[in-house]
């Protein structure tokens, strides 16, 4: 009797560009990454793109003007026990906003150990720390408008095209706190109830943490650009 034959090798792809139209028309999956972490991916460099135009914009203003700009370690000092303290509040917003990557990333861990009682509590956590800091940076905003003046378009301090640059580029952002906060307490919640158990899938917890770490290093980008320089 013949042997039996034994099954033939999966055949090797095509080099060069014809081998990219030939998988691509088999309908192949070109990279092993669910849609969720794509789409993902995709809304953050959208979003890079616009908080790079504003920065940009930001920095050209800034560098033009012939009118003064206001001294940001000036602006946004706190007065503490008769002594003048500079970017206090910025410093502890920041450390508040770090903090929260180092929940998060705790987080994403317990979730694919399937310790869903845990990821959920540091999930809760992380939100906390994004409620601190918006709540810090509505108290940065109430003393900027109502002490000392300052409008999107204008203020008694220099430059007019300061107010505009700081509404526009922490407004945007502390906007983008405020959705992570609530979609990580949605995805929390669902994660308490067994929702992603049912369906055997805990990527949503890292897809989340991709967007709450996008937002940690955008303010890094603002805090330097903004009130440093």
């Amino acid at each position: 009797m013949s042997a039996i034959p034994s099954a033939a090798p999966s055949q090797a792809p095509l080099p060069g560009l014809r081998g990219l139209v030939a998988d691509w028309s088999s309908d192949r999956q070109a990279f092993h990454v669910a849609w969720g972490k794509v789409m993902m991916w995709i809304f953050l460099l959208s979003d890079t793109f616009i908080f790079g135009s504003f920065l940009t914009g930001y920095m050209t203003v800034r560098a033009s003007t012939t009118v003064p700009w206001p001294n940001p370690s000036e602006v946004f000092s706190l007065r503490i026990g008769g002594a003048e303290l500079p970017l206090l509040l910025i410093a502890i917003m920041t450390f508040v906003l770090i903090s929260s990557s180092g929940t998060m990333a705790m987080a994403v861990n317990f979730a694919y150990q399937r310790n869903r009682r845990k990821a959920a509590a540091l999930m809760f956590a992380t939100a906390a720390f994004g409620v601190m800091f918006v709540s810090m940076q509505a108290f940065e905003w109430t003393k900027l408008i109502v002490d000392e003046g300052v409008r999107p378009w204008g203020n008694p301090m220099g430059a007019a095209q300061f107010g505009s640059s700081f509404f526009m580029i922490t407004g945007f952002h502390g906007l983008h706190v405020s959705a992570g906060v609530i979609y990580l307490s949605v995805v929390a919640t669902r994660l308490l109830r067994g929702f992603y158990e049912k369906r055997s899938n805990y990527q949503i917890v890292e897809i989340a943490g991709l967007y709450w770490h996008f937002v940690d290093l955008v303010w890094v980008f603002i805090f330097a650009v903004f009130y440093l320089w």
